[in-house]
């Protein structure tokens, strides 16, 4: 087959090397020049993917796979597109902005031959493949949709770093405008997908046709916006556990050792694309869904907490202190800051009056200066460090790393007590 993939980045460019992988031809279209040099060069372009380098080194160079930035070059003639075009938030409103899908849809359409499957595998608001982008195609491509193309929704499931090995883990969902679109997407995922046997799903693992774009949509929806509740929960369970000198992980620890309890962990934040960000387009639809709401609210005022947490250990201000973020990663091992609580956790410590600075390991001391952030070496002196990110290295860190501290908050429940010697140590969600 001929396959275009709209948008190479940290999933679509993995996704476009998976294809290839399978024996198709592919053609990666992104808006970056420098993105597009860089995978036709057999280079990574972002660091931190598994087993994407040495793909790109067999695929590029046997002709499997190439980037371009026109859409004239890679559309016409596709036998499927693949749409995984970033779709932004409003931090402010909750409201999508689908200025960048919207731009995609129509070059899309300007050069959609009949026969083609297209594909968005980009999280979306309930309703927005059949109300937005079949409408937005057939009006600019000029033909019709089930007749002469066909749309469906199938989201992307994967996390970076492990895209590769995700792919293969977990059911394709897929879900049409009509039942002969959902076949066509369910014979075009089966042909460029590989799947691991699964004995705990309730049937086999492979390409999941859930009946229509609404509900895959929604499934999307549902799985992250669950997470991002239990979360909000446990963070609640958390903050009331700290008040009265109980240890909530040892409490969630018991309650999940029985099989109906499955809270998750507290912590300092929710960051990366997904978590922080489908809870809204989900809001997008049922505004009154005021679980949903209270959960994302209590998660972002997480790193705030985390703040206050040090002020009350360092004698109840952090004014002029040195204090130190360790982490700028939403997550450990990963070199993204997509949603991190960093963010905030900086901006309330600058808040507070504290002289704040910035570690991260995966970062060089010009990126962090990007941020608009004061760079700290491990060696330094400091009065309060904040643990933001689990990445490795902080699961070893000790007192004597960081001359001078007295105060350690552990926003991630990484480090071990016994290397903190004089140091008050405070655990989110320990009392």
């Amino acid at each position: 087959m001929k396959i275009a993939v709209i948008a190479l980045g940290k999933i679509g460019l993995p996704l476009a090397v998976q294809f290839a992988d399978r024996g198709h031809d592919v053609v990666g279209v992104d808006v970056n020049p420098t993105v597009v040099d860089l995978v036709n060069a057999a280079t990574e372009p972002f660091p931190g993917e598994a087993h994407l380098a040495e793909k790109l080194a067999e695929l590029v160079p046997a002709g499997r796979l190439r980037a371009t930035t026109d859409y004239s070059e890679a559309v016409p003639g596709a036998d499927a597109v693949v749409v995984v075009v970033p779709l932004f938030v409003d931090d402010t409103t909750w409201q999508p902005d689908f200025g960048w899908m919207d731009a995609a849809t129509r070059s899309i359409g300007e050069h959609l031959t009949p026969g083609t499957l297209v594909s968005y595998e980009t999280t979306l608001p309930v309703g927005t493949t059949r109300t937005r982008w079949k409408p937005l195609l057939e009006e600019i491509s000029g033909l019709a949709e089930g007749t002469d193309f066909h749309v469906v929704f199938s989201p992307e499931r994967v996390l970076t770093g492990r895209v590769l090995a995700d792919l293969r883990k977990y059911p394709k969902l897929v879900g049409g405008l009509s039942p002969a679109g959902a076949m066509a997407a369910e014979a075009f995922y089966r042909e460029v997908l590989e799947f691991d046997e699964r004995q705990d799903l309730s049937r086999p693992n492979g390409v999941w046709d859930l009946g229509s774009a609404e509900a895959a949509e929604m499934a999307k929806l549902a799985e992250t916006t669950y997470r991002d509740v239990n979360i909000g929960l446990a963070n609640q369970f958390g903050r009331f556990a700290e008040k009265h000198g109980i240890d909530v992980h040892a409490v969630i620890e018991a309650s999940n050792s029985q099989p109906y309890s499955h809270i998750h962990r507290p912590g300092i934040a929710v960051g990366g694309h997904c978590i922080p960000v489908y809870p809204r387009l989900y809001l997008f639809n049922d505004p009154d869904a005021t679980i949903v709401r209270a959960a994302r609210e209590a998660n972002m005022a997480m790193p705030a907490h985390a703040i206050d947490l040090a002020a009350a250990a360092a004698g109840g201000s952090l004014a002029g202190l040195r204090t130190v973020i360790l982490g700028a990663s939403y997550r450990g091992g990963v070199k993204e800051t997509a949603f991190s609580g960093v963010f905030a956790a900086v901006e309330a410590a600058r808040a507070a009056g504290a002289d704040v600075m910035v570690h991260d390991p995966m970062y060089s001391d010009d990126e962090i200066e990007g941020f608009g952030w004061a760079p700290y070496h491990l060696g330094e002196a400091v009065d309060v460090a904040i643990v933001q990110t689990d990445h490795a290295g902080y699961r070893t860190l000790t007192a004597a790393e960081l001359p001078g501290v007295s105060v350690l908050v552990d926003g991630r429940r990484v480090t071990t007590e016994g290397q903190w010697p004089g140091v008050t140590r405070v655990v989110l969600g320990a009392g």
